[in-house]
This record gives C-alpha cells, structure tokens and sequence, in this order.
C-alpha cells in the first residue's frame, strides 16, 4: 500500500470570448464549485506549505524563487495578478474565489491561470482513477452551476498544451520512505518516467513548444521537460523535481512529486501511471541493483526521443553503454516490479502491464482501448485518410499533419463532457477501470483506506466548524480549553479515523 494522489490543472476558456481573463474565469468557477457543494467546503490552511525546501538538502532563498513557486503565502487575485494572503487565526486567510476543500477530501482551486482538482490521498491505483474521474466530474458541475449564475459558459479541457507555445500540468504523488537516498530515487526512477509514456502518453499533435514542426508525437509533456532534476514546475521543468514538501512526518517519509506526465482521459494510462510507478518505488525502495542497468545516459534527450518515435523502435544509449527501446526499458521494469506484488491491487497493476506492453509490441493498434496516444493517432489518422489531398505529382496522400483542422481535433479530444475521448468512452471503445456508479459516489465521499475520510468527514459533515483544512490539517473553529482554534494534526497519511470525529457523532 503506497499513499498516492494527482493533480490536474484544466485549460478553461469562454467559447463566446476569446480573450476573457483565464484567472477571472477559474476563479469564478471555483466560487461555483462552492456552491455546487451546498456549504459542504472550506478555505484552504496554508500553515502546511512550504515550497522552496528543497530534497537535495537545502532551501531556495526566497528572493530568487520564481511568483509560481511562493504557493505557501502567495495566491493570484484576478485583477491583481500575485498578492500576499494575511495570517489569520492561525492560517493563512483564503479568498474565497480561490480555494475549496471539498467533502471528498479533494482540493478545488485557482492555481495561476488554470482551475486545478487535486484528488484526496488514495492508496490503490484503482481509487487512484476513481477519484481522478470524480475530479473531472466535479469540474463539469462546477461548470454547470456557473453557467447559472453567471449568464455564461466556460469550456474545460484535460489536456496539457493550448496550442499556442503554453503548457500546464498533471501531476502525481507518491509517498515514498525517508530513509531512501534522494539521488538514488532520482537516478532510477527516470528511467521509468522516461520511457512509460509508450503506456501513458495522451498523444499530441505537433512537435517543439509551439507545434512549429508538424507530426504527431505521444507525449503532450515531452517538449517542455528542459533539465533532468530541479525544483521549478513551470520553467526549466525537470524529469524529477525536487520539491520536498512531504505533507507527513518528515522523519518517515518524503514525497516524490511527478511533473512530467500528460493529462489522460483514459482510465488505463491513469491506472498504470499510478501502479507501475508504486511497484518501480518498491523496487528501489528495496535497493534493487537490476536497476541499475536501465539508467540512461542522457535522459533529457531521450524524453523527446520516447516521444517522436511512434515506431516505437529507437534505441536510447544507457549509462552503461548499451542501450534499449522505450519497450524493453519497460518489460525489464515490469519484469524486475513483479518480485515486489504485495497484495492482489499489484497483481491486476501487474496483469494490466504486461498486456499493455505485450499488445504494443504485436501491433500498437491492438492497445487502442487502452493506450491514449495510440486511440488519438487511430481517430486522427482515419480523417486524415477521409480527407486525402493530391501532391504536384498528381497522386492522393492524406492530409498533412499541418493542416490545422487536426490541431483543432487535437484540443478537442480533451474537452470534458462532450470531446472525442469522452465520445468514445461513451460509445463503449474504451477499456474501463472505474463505472460511473462510484465516480458520482466519489464526488461527494472520500477514500476509507487514507486520512482523507477524516479531511472529508469533517468538511462534508462539520463544515460549520471547520475554519480551513489543509492535507496535513484541519483547524477547527469551537470553543475548547485552550482557545477558540483547534488544529487537528494529520501526520499520518493511513490515520483513518480521528477521536473527535467519534465524539461529534455521539454528541
């Protein structure tokens, strides 16, 4: 069991205006989103953030640190761009257009120029995607409620470019142990974040930042991943970031924050993302020397060169000398995580890798139910073929990948509720890990197998006394014996329970 969570920022625009602030829009959805809770949210505790420590040992001085990283006392206001949040009682004050803690122990918020759902703390990668779901679920409610009361519309998209050079992100959390050496955690665990999105990737069309060459490459992150290790999100983002900001007892744990993978609209990318990295974690939480092998010799090379191979058949040079495709580098790790199956959630992980990468390496198209990527080329490259153009030489070729028809389907395959991925997960195409049965439970209820059943049950059954919650905390606002706050320390992330939560009830 592996304590586990994802981000994901939303593209948002307005379909009636096309310069319409994309902060005032986020904000504005987030006070909706509010409302679609009934009361059943709370500001946000910022007595938890602390973004400039960095795992490598040492702190970010504060004046050198980018606006996009001061996330523990900092938040954009829509006409104001960065202000500073007062302390108040204990917390740092929340505007209330910025932030929702929800009943399902997720948080709903403004981060810079998008809305951002970041799911509450599971501990399978089933409930990884159950919960996942349920934050676009929740979005689209958001979004719903604000078209009533604002005489307007706002469209959300799950993806990570917007096609004119910018990108956002879809990020993962795995806890990992205290005690593991931070360089080797970084060195070992690129190899695997490197090569899976053969397995995760959302697929893009267009290569470099802006799409200025044409072609379609698996990867929607792999143009903007510029350093192998660092503490930056949005500029110079690195394979593996450095930000240590654990959320738990720091003498136990420390969490490693994954920036580098693509929003999925498919259950299975997500699934994999979260279980095969928490078996490749136990691996070198074991100290597993096989690992070793499968170090690269130049990862940031190799993140663009997984991503443009649609072959899947380059060769990428190891630290060793030999080198191996993005195929092999991950059936040697499926291979070496199988001595690390702790539970049956493992073996299906497991069972659902191996077909995964066996499907690939027949024909890529036999993965097209569960490989995003591979769904988006197959859709794409059936228009393309329905709209075939004659060369100078007077010969037939499909559409090029130029034409901006396809970048324009591109952005649509991720629109929540009604893109093409939603459309064919709707048409019964696509393999599912969740039903929607426990996706709308899951908007409304937390995970039991993490504190954040204890997060939830306060926010969703005590919200008058919750002043802000934060994922390490809940301050409560009651009279007690030493004072009018009571702030309920959550260090353990697998604490399920809480004595007060008990006393509530009986009283």
């Amino acid at each position: 069991m592996r304590v586990v969570g994802i981000e994901t920022e939303y593209g948002i625009v307005d379909p009636a205006r096309d310069q319409a602030n994309p902060i005032l829009l986020s904000s504005r959805l987030v006070n909706a989103c509010r409302l679609w809770a009934d009361g059943r949210s709370a500001p946000w505790d910022y007595g938890g953030e602390d973004p400039l420590q960095d795992q490598r040992g040492h702190r970010r001085e504060r004046a050198t640190a980018g606006a996009d990283m001061l996330t523990d006392a900092h938040e954009w206001n829509p006409q104001h761009g960065l202000i500073s949040l007062r302390r108040r009682r204990g917390s740092w004050e929340d505007p209330a257009h910025l932030n929702a803690v929800l009943g399902n122990g997720s948080r709903f918020y403004v981060d810079h120029a998008h809305p951002e759902y970041s799911g509450p703390e599971v501990a399978t990668a089933r409930e990884a995607v159950v919960w996942d779901r349920a934050g676009d679920a929740i979005a689209l409610a958001a979004a719903a409620r604000y078209a009533q009361e604002e005489d307007s519309t706002v469209a959300l998209y799950k993806n990570n470019v917007d096609g004119k050079g910018a990108s956002y992100g879809t990020h993962e959390n795995f806890l990992v142990r205290r005690d593991v050496d931070f360089d080797r955690l970084a060195r070992l665990i690129t190899s695997h974040l490197v090569t899976r999105p053969v397995v995760t990737g959302a697929g893009r069309v267009g290569i470099g930042q802006r799409g200025e060459q044409a072609g379609f490459q698996i990867s929607q992150r792999a143009d903007y991943i510029e350093t192998e290790i660092g503490l930056e999100t949005t500029l110079r983002r690195p394979i593996v970031n450095t930000r240590d900001e654990p959320h738990a007892d720091r003498r136990r744990w420390r969490r490693l924050h994954v920036i580098v993978g693509d929003a999925n609209c498919f259950d299975v990318p997500v699934y994999l993302k979260v279980g095969a990295t928490s078996l490749v974690l136990s691996a070198i939480e074991a100290d597993d020397e096989r690992l070793d092998a499968l170090v690269l010799a130049e990862p940031v090379a190799a993140v663009r060169t997984v991503s443009r191979d649609l072959a899947l058949a380059a060769t990428l040079p190891l630290a060793s000398g030999e080198s191996a495709t993005a195929l092999e580098i991950q059936r040697a790790l499926l291979e070496i995580s199988r001595d690390y199956i702790a539970d049956a959630d493992d073996a299906q992980v497991i069972a659902r890798w191996e077909g995964v990468l066996d499907a690939l390496g027949r024909d890529m198209f036999d993965a097209a139910r569960d490989v995003e990527w591979v769904a988006k080329l197959q859709l794409l490259g059936r228009i393309r073929d329905k709209h075939t153009e004659r060369g100078d030489d007077g010969l037939a070729a499909p559409m090029p990948w130029s034409d901006p028809r396809l970048a324009a389907l591109d952005l649509q395959w991720g629109r929540l509720g009604d893109g093409w991925a939603s459309r064919l997960t709707d048409a019964g195409a696509v393999t599912r890990v969740s039903d929607d049965a426990e996706v709308e439970r899951a908007m409304r209820q937390p995970p039991s197998s993490t504190r954040a059943a204890v997060r939830g049950a306060f926010v969703g059954t005590y919200p008058q006394l919750v002043d802000a919650a934060g994922w390490a905390s809940v301050v409560l606002d009651r009279e007690t014996a030493h004072g009018k706050l009571e702030v309920l320390h959550l260090d353990d992330p697998l604490a399920t329970t809480h004595p007060l939560l008990d006393e509530l009830s009986q009283g």
